[in-house]
């Protein structure tokens, strides 16, 4: 089982998102508040924490000085089982990955990691979502 270390909303896209303890996590939008809510299928972005130790060592401190492009920060989830079509129990919402990563890498900064190993998914399940709540990996909606 794992844990949410942090949670970020922007309410403009392309812009470094804002740290908040709680979220409502609307279901098939995405976070209350944040730009990239939505009828698509990239309404949550996730960093599993465990990613950073896939970053090369000439660019792991510019990685972790980038401002925060995810919404959620987890841990404790081996990368390996953060695979496409998965459900993730995240405080009391569902995400579903549709992605790792992005089409294009990115070069510089803390989005290096997220487009490739970042997951983004839909909203199955809405509910609340807080620092600390534990992340599981599920088989129902």
């Amino acid at each position: 089982m794992g844990k949410v270390l942090s949670i970020y909303v922007g309410k403009v896209r392309g812009i470094e998102k804002t740290r908040v303890d709680s979220v409502k996590i609307i279901e098939g939008w995405g976070l209350e508040g944040d730009a990239h809510g939505g009828g698509w299928d990239r309404q949550v972005s996730i960093s599993p924490i465990e990613a950073l130790e896939q970053v090369p060592a000439d660019k792991k401190g510019e990685v972790l000085q980038g401002g925060f492009s995810e919404n959620f920060v987890i841990s404790g989830i081996p990368l390996e089982d953060l695979a496409v079509n998965k459900i993730l129990k995240i405080g009391e919402a569902r995400i579903k990955i549709i992605y790792i990563g992005k089409e294009e890498l990115k070069e510089h900064g803390r989005n290096y990691i997220v487009s490739r190993e970042g997951r983004f998914g839909k909203v199955v399940r809405g509910g609340r979502v807080n620092n600390g709540d534990d992340v599981q990996l599920v088989t129902e909606q």
